[in-house]
C-alpha cells in the first residue's frame, strides 16, 4: 500500500492503496508541523487517520507526505510520528508547493501556486523548484490567502473602508465583538485559520462592486508580489480553495497584468496519485 498526504493548514487529504484503481480518499484535520508540536500531529494520525484506513498499516510500503510547514528541521517531529505509525513504511517528506507543482505541471515547466488558507508560488522547471518568493506567512505576507482575505476584509470593515452593511452582516452572521476578534487575532492559536473562516461571507458578495474591488487589489497584491518577481513568466496554475472558487476574480486580475494562466485544481490529492502510481509503474 501507499499513502499520500496533501496537507494545508486547515485540512489533510489522504489517498491511499495498492494501484490506481483501488485508491480511497480520507480526511484528517491539518498538519503544519510549524505551528503543531509533535503531540497534536500524533493525535491527528491515531486518532483521525488510522480509524479511516481499511488497510493493516503493516502493508503501508511508502507514504509521500506534502505538507504547509514542512521545512528542515521542523519535519523531524512529522517524520518521527509517521515512522513510529508504520514502521514498514519509507517516509518522504516535501513541502505543499512541490506536491502543487507535480499535480499542476507534472513533467512540464511552469509557476505553480497554492491560495488556500495561505499561499505560496514557485518557478518549477518540470522536476524541481528552481525559485520561491518567500510567502512570509499570514502577518509578513501570504498575499491572496484566506487568513490575507479575511484579515484585509476584517480590518476594511471595522475601519469604515467597506460599506456599513458589510461591518454589520459580518458582527451579526459572526457574533464577533472587536475585543473578541482581537483576541482571537492576537492571543488564541492558529489564528490563520480564524481569520479564512470569513472568506465564505467575502464570497457571497463578491458580487458586490466594492468587494469585487477589494478581491481584484487583494489578488493584485498576490501577483505583484510573488507571481511577477520571477525572471521568467510561464503559465500561472493554482491549486487551493480560495483559488479555485475566486477563479473569476483572478483571472480578471492576472488579465490586467497580461499574465498568462493555466489550469485551476481545487484539491491536488487526484493529480498526485496519478503522478506517483504512474512513477511506480516503471
Amino acid at each position: 500500500m501507499i499513502l499520500i498526504a496533501d496537507s494545508g493548514s486547515t485540512k489533510t487529504d489522504w489517498c491511499y492503496g495498492t494501484e490506481i484503481a483501488n485508491c480511497k480518499i480520507v480526511q484528517t484535520e491539518g498538519i503544519n508541523p510549524f505551528h503543531q508540536p509533535e503531540e497534536k500531529i500524533q493525535s491527528i494520525i491515531y486518532n483521525e487517520l488510522l480509524p479511516q484506513l481499511e488497510t493493516p498499516i503493516q502493508r503501508c510500503t511508502a507514504i509521500y507526505f506534502y505538507g504547509a510547514g514542512c521545512l528542515p528541521p521542523k519535519t523531524e517531529s512529522i517524520t518521527r510520528v509517521l515512522q513510529n505509525t508504520f514502521p514498514e513504511a519509507d517516509i518522504f517528506i516535501e513541502t505543499d508547493l512541490l506536491g502543487a507543482a507535480r499535480a499542476l505541471c507534472k513533467n512540464e515547466a511552469g509557476i505553480a501556486c497554492i491560495l488556500g488558507t495561505g499561499s505560496n508560488s514557485c518557478l518549477y522547471d518540470g522536476k524541481t523548484i528552481i525559485q520561491n518568493i518567500p510567502p512570509l506567512g499570514y502577518i509578513l505576507g501570504d498575499e491572496g490567502s484566506g487568513a490575507y482575505l479575511g484579515k484585509r476584509f476584517i480590518s476594511d470593515c471595522l475601519k469604515g473602508q467597506l460599506p456599513e452593511i458589510l461591518r454589520d452582516g459580518l458582527q451579526e452572521k459572526f457574533n464577533l465583538t472587536i475585543p473578541e476578534i482581537l483576541d482571537k487575532v492576537y492571543r488564541q492559536p492558529q489564528a490563520n485559520r480564524f481569520l479564512a473562516s470569513f472568506t465564505p461571507y467575502i464570497y457571497e458578495h463578491r458580487r458586490m462592486t466594492q468587494v469585487h474591488a477589494f478581491l481584484l487589489d487583494c489578488f493584485g497584491e498576490f501577483f505583484r508580489r510573488n507571481v511577477l518577481m520571477y525572471p521568467q513568466i510561464f503559465p500561472v496554475s493554482f491549486v487551493g480553495s480560495i483559488a479555485w472558487y475566486f477563479h473569476e476574480e483572478l483571472e480578471e486580475s492576472a488579465h490586467s497584468f497580461n499574465i498568462p494562466l493555466g489550469i485551476f485544481i481545487k484539491n491536488p490529492i487526484d493529480e498526485l496519485t496519478r503522478y506517483h502510481f504512474q512513477l511506480s509503474e516503471y
